[in-house]
């Protein structure tokens, strides 16, 4: 089972210089050969392969004499990472790979070789920036595992990881940086585990979700989970931050100070809103068997300027994934229902289907059964119908 662990590190100032150097030179060279690559097939009607694409970066290296002064290893990786957006894009899961620019929030590299722990004082060894502090707040292995199969060595009394004396068990580690400034590594790490078996559900043990604005969440069971809307809370503080940006003379320090508070509570806001989706998954996962979710068009929502933003704040498709890789891990299941199944215009009593309910609507009374319903609590009872008839 692989497993990604995120850890804090701490470089010094010559060491985020040849941070952003790494950061900098992996997006030069995922521009170039996206460029090389359209360009030949807008051209000549070739596609260049992942091969062909390595007899590139020594002519590249030859040409910018700074891109030597980085990990060679990190710039293969940027390679790869193109050819995977391609595959990607192939498979019909992602749109076609666009340029890296420096304004991305996303900064980052890869490492795949060559990096070292240093478990008794909490340093890691990086090639090309050396070693540095990280705060290790989890084990990356059981103690059973690591004391069986984790090679390691001791120098002056101090216990030591090699990446490459443990390749089949740590992988590829990526560095980011945030917009706040702040710096974390990614730990790949296969421990050998198979995903449990999928567990069996029962209708009981089964509940429908439906995910929604005012509440975040209702159950088939009636429970409401209420929708914090982080965003909504601190709206008027973003936007005294953001005119205070727009205020600053472009490329004075006080504008990078003001840049710099807008990014700290745009980070806390994600933080709290991925905080409250683990807790709330957490329960889900550890109270059900299987999980009842409706496929939803969140993009296409989104169109609708009145509810985009209530939609971005609530984070539906962030919450769904987590449910279906904690699921996986658990042995338990995920159904996801189509999105054009009438859930909230159908009778979960008898069936009957009403064609009149529109968005403001909240609660209705069935004429042929004569049943009142919650427009939610209906939707969330007719998605663990549909999915269990499944």
């Amino acid at each position: 089972m692989k497993r990604g662990n995120v850890y804090r590190i701490y470089p010094d100032d010559e060491q985020k210089t040849l941070i952003e150097k790494h950061i900098g030179c992996a997006r030069f060279i995922y521009n170039r050969f996206l460029c090389i690559k359209k360009t030949f097939y807008d051209k000549f009607r070739i596609n260049i392969s992942l091969l062909e694409l390595d007899k590139y970066l020594p002519m590249l290296k030859e040409i910018y004499p700074w891109l030597k002064e980085v990990n060679s290893q990190s710039l293969q990786e940027a390679r790869k990472n193109l050819h995977d957006a391609y595959s990607r894009f192939f498979k019909g899961q992602n749109g076609f790979p666009q340029r890296k620019r420096k304004k991305d929030n996303n900064k980052s590299f890869q490492i795949p070789q060559r990096y070292r722990l240093n478990l008794t004082t909490s340093q890691l060894f990086l090639p090309g920036i050396g070693w540095m502090k990280i705060k290790m707040h989890r084990d990356l292995f059981s103690p059973e595992f690591f004391e069986n199969l984790i090679e390691t060595s001791k120098v002056n009394g101090e216990v030591i990881v090699e990446k490459d004396r443990n390749a089949e068990f740590l992988r590829t580690a990526t560095v980011r940086r945030t917009p706040t400034g702040k710096y974390y590594i990614s730990i790949l790490t296969e421990d050998r585990e198979e995903y449990p078996e999928t567990q069996g559900y029962s209708e009981d043990s089964t509940v429908g979700v439906d995910l929604g604005i005012k509440d975040f969440a209702i159950l088939s069971t009636g429970e409401k989970i209420e929708n914090p809307k982080f965003l909504k809370k601190s709206l008027n503080r973003l936007k005294t931050l953001q005119r205070r940006v727009s205020r600053k003379q472009k490329g004075s320090r006080n504008r990078k100070k003001a840049v710099y508070q807008l990014a700290k509570l745009h980070e806390k806001i994600s933080n709290q809103r991925h905080d409250f989706q683990h807790k709330e998954s957490n329960t889900l996962l550890s109270e059900n068997q299987a999980i009842a979710v409706e496929s939803l068009n969140i993009q296409g929502m989104q169109k609708n300027h009145k509810l985009a933003q209530a939609i971005s704040d609530s984070g539906w498709g962030s919450f769904v994934s987590k449910l279906e890789y904690k699921a996986k891990r658990l042995g338990k299941t995920v159904i996801r229902i189509g999105m054009w199944e009438p859930s909230t215009k159908t009778c979960n009593v008898c069936g009957y289907h009403n064609k009149d309910i529109t968005l403001d609507v909240r609660e209705w009374e069935c004429p042929e059964c004569k049943t009142k319903h919650d427009r939610d609590i209906n939707a969330a009872i007719n998605i663990k119908k549909f999915a269990l008839a499944t």
